[in-house]
């Protein structure tokens, strides 16, 4: 760093050879890298991830030359695989492409491209990809104990949590993947280790379209607290977030906080025409993000590097923290490279910057639909439409989920509960709360059918839904 001693970059925009050169810091690295990663993201998985335009409202002139001139340095990074050019547009094209936006003292705004997926789609299409290519998918196996001979990582005792059954399997290479739950396979290998990870809760509110009116999401650069802030159009609803809070317990279901619903809703206050309040929120859910934990345990969230790193035990395993979903492939090579060289094993080139992903498909609709996520899997869930009349139709018209959906992800995705189903193979609980609570009794109906499940189980399920959903709603 002493090289150029600053936070910022330089750009030589014409070297001797005509070409543009960069001296980025290590930080901006994580920019550079998943703009790359964000295009190839597009290209391997068309019917997954597709370009989304963003709109910077502008209320004063000097925040339109700042972010105008950080976008285009954004553009020129992206090299060929940016998304579109950002430009500066007038107030008038602000408020057509925003209907909704705060018109109170509005300039303009800049319009940029960035990515948008489905996440649950794009693990599920992950996980098929990998056993396309000889993977084996385990789904509600639990880790119990890691086997070792002379000192090195040679096996798992693992559970089968739906049959409790037990199993011993050998292993030459194990690679941790388990983001916010890594230290817990960190403690079973090495009991006592430093906690590697500082979690940190973000959390998004879901309100109707109406809020913005538009195929448009909004982005705030800079809020209150000095963070970034987006309201983006998924799925005819409008989500809007995030907020960056460390947090020193990891739970399985993570609560927004107080103060963090507050934030969101006075932020988006300031930028939308009509105010969200508390009654409008469709849906309100937290995450985690696996963190690095920094070398000063009192950094900011916001001063905490979200670059992966890999660290390697004395007994071989191999385990990836921090990162973010952009940078997930590049993740994936990096860990695999390190496992290749840690367990000994035969050295192979990465294809995957190039390997179209499961169900492959280009569409070329202009306005994205809910079945595109299936990509070429689509036909057969139609047929499935056609097996049965209890199959066919919508289980939920108002958010566009049909039944032969939720066959579907019990045949061929290894759902095995409602909320396998309502959540992670469809995201019904993070689109409509209220609306996911009224499809969970036909949802366990239609999965008891095919899982031969009786009205016990039924019972159960719906009650652990409708329990789980209700953490889901602000009251």
């Amino acid at each position: 760093e002493q090289f150029l001693k600053s936070h910022c970059a330089l750009m030589v925009p014409k070297t001797s050879d005509g070409r543009v050169m960069f001296a980025v810091p290590w930080y901006n690295r994580l920019v550079y890298e998943g703009l790359k990663e964000r295009g190839r993201m597009i290209r391997n998985a068309p019917h997954l991830v597709r370009s989304q335009k963003f709109i910077i409202p502008v209320y004063s002139w000097w925040d339109g030359v700042k972010y105008t001139t950080g976008l285009k340095f954004y553009d020129l990074l992206a090299g060929k695989l940016r998304l579109g050019p950002s430009r500066w547009i007038s107030k008038k094209e602000t408020v057509q492409a925003l209907p909704g936006v705060n018109k109170n003292g509005l300039r303009g705004g800049i319009l940029y491209y960035d990515g948008q997926f489905d996440d649950s789609r794009m693990l599920i299409s992950l996980a098929r990809t990998g056993t396309a290519y000889g993977g084996t998918v385990l789904n509600y196996m639990k880790i119990k104990k890691i086997l070792k001979e002379n000192g090195r990582i040679a096996g798992l005792e693992i559970t089968d949590q739906e049959r409790q059954t037990d199993y011993t399997i050998r292993v030459k290479s194990l690679l941790n993947a388990t983001g916010v739950f890594a230290n817990e396979i960190i403690q079973l290998d090495e009991p006592g280790k430093r906690n590697l990870i500082k979690p940190s809760q973000g959390v998004h509110i879901v309100l109707g379209e109406q809020f913005l009116k538009s195929h448009c999401a909004l982005m705030v650069p800079k809020t209150s607290d000095g963070r970034v802030m987006f309201a983006v159009p998924w799925y005819n609803r409008l989500v809007v977030g995030t907020t960056d809070t460390l947090v020193e317990q990891i739970s399985l279901e993570p609560r927004a906080l107080e103060e963090e619903i507050k934030f969101i809703l006075d932020t988006a206050g300031q930028y939308l025409e009509k105010k969200p309040t508390r009654q409008d929120i469709l849906c309100i859910f937290a995450g985690l993000r696996p963190l690095v934990a920094p070398d000063e345990p009192e950094k900011s969230t916001k001063d905490i590097s979200r670059i992966h790193r890999i660290e390697v035990s004395s007994s071989g395993l191999v385990t990836v923290i921090g990162g973010k979903w952009t940078s997930y492939r590049k993740m994936a090579e990096d860990t695999v490279n390190k496992a290749i060289k840690t367990g000994n094993l035969p050295e192979k080139k990465c294809v995957t910057a190039g390997l179209s992903i499961y169900g492959y498909q280009v569409y070329r609709d202009i306005v994205y639909q809910p079945e595109h996520a299936y990509g070429t899997d689509f036909v057969q869930l139609e047929n499935i439409e056609n097996e049965s009349e209890d199959y066919s139709g919508f289980l939920s018209e108002k958010l566009k989920i049909k039944k032969c959906q939720i066959i579907w992800a019990v045949r061929e995705e290894m759902a095995r509960t409602v909320e396998d189903a309502l959540a992670r193979r469809t995201r019904a609980l993070f689109l409509d709360t209220r609306e996911s609570i009224r499809m969970a009794p036909e949802t366990a109906e239609l999965m008891a059918k095919e899982l031969e499940y009786g009205k016990d189980w039924i019972k159960k399920q719906i009650e652990h839904f409708i329990s789980l959903a209700r953490g889901y709603l602000v009251e």
